[in-house]
C-alpha cells in the first residue's frame, strides 16, 4: 500500500500570512493552478499508480482533492474530518506581526486554544492506521494541511523530518507490515519546475 500526502493549495490567507487552522478559507486562483500542476504529474509519472482521493472536509483541501481526482479520473471519497488542520483558538485569522503585537513572540506557548501536538499526532495516527487498515491493496491519495502533516511525520520519524511543509508537497509513504516507510518527503519538483520554465 502506498499514501501520497499533499498539502492543499494557496489561499490568499497563507498569502499574507495569517494563521488559518479550522477556518474554512477557499483556494486562490494560484492555489486552483499549483493543484494541476501536481495533477499534471501524477499523470504523467509511472512509478506511482493512485485509486482514489480522500480530504479533509475544509473546502481549500476539498477542492485541491477535486481537480486531482479529476485529472487523473479516480474516484473522491467522502471527506474526513480527522484530516482538518489543527486548531489554532484565538490566533486563527491573525497575522505574524497581529500575534507579537498582542501576545509577544513566544505566542505559541501560552495557552490560546491551540490543539497539542499530541493530540493532533493521535488524530493523524489514527487516520493513517485506519486507512492502513480499511486499504490494505490500495494507493490512496491524501489531501490535508500543513500543520496537521508537519505533526504526523514527527510522530512517524522524529526530528528526521522537520522542513516547513509546502504548499501542494508529494510526500509518499509505504506500508511494509507495521511500519510506515517514506519513498518521497515534501516534494515539489512539480511546482519548481514551472518557476524555471518561466526564467
Amino acid at each position: 500500500m502506498l499514501v501520497g500526502l499533499i498539502r492543499h493549495g494557496l489561499t490568499d490567507w497563507n498569502v499574507i500570512g495569517k494563521i488559518q487552522g479550522q477556518s474554512d478559507i477557499p483556494l486562490n486562483d494560484e492555489g486552483r493552478r499549483q493543484a494541476h500542476r501536481l495533477a499534471d504529474r501524477l499523470v504523467t509519472e509511472s512509478e506511482y499508480h493512485w485509486d482514489f482521493v480522500l480530504t479533509s472536509d475544509l473546502s481549500r483541501a476539498r477542492e485541491t482533492g477535486e481537480i486531482i481526482a479529476n485529472k487523473l479520473n479516480i474516484p473522491l471519497y467522502e471527506p474526513d474530518s480527522r484530516l482538518r488542520e489543527r486548531a489554532f483558538g484565538e490566533v486563527e485569522g491573525l497575522t505574524a506581526i497581529e500575534r507579537e503585537t498582542r501576545w509577544g513572540k513566544e505566542w505559541d506557548l501560552l495557552d490560546l486554544g491551540q490543539e497539542k501536538d499530541d493530540d493532533i499526532r493521535l488524530r493523524g495516527l489514527d487516520f493513517l492506521n485506519d486507512i492502513g487498515d480499511r486499504y490494505p491493496d490500495s494507493n490512496v491519495l491524501v489531501v490535508s494541511h500543513g500543520a496537521l502533516l508537519a505533526q504526523l511525520y514527527i510522530a512517524l520519524y522524529k526530528e528526521k523530518c522537520m522542513e516547513r511543509i509546502g504548499n501542494l508537497s508529494l510526500t509518499v509513504l509505504e506500508k511494509k507490515e507495521s511500519d510506515w516507510i517514506m519513498q518521497l518527503y515534501n516534494c515539489t519538483r512539480h511546482l519548481e519546475e514551472i518557476l524555471e520554465n518561466s526564467k
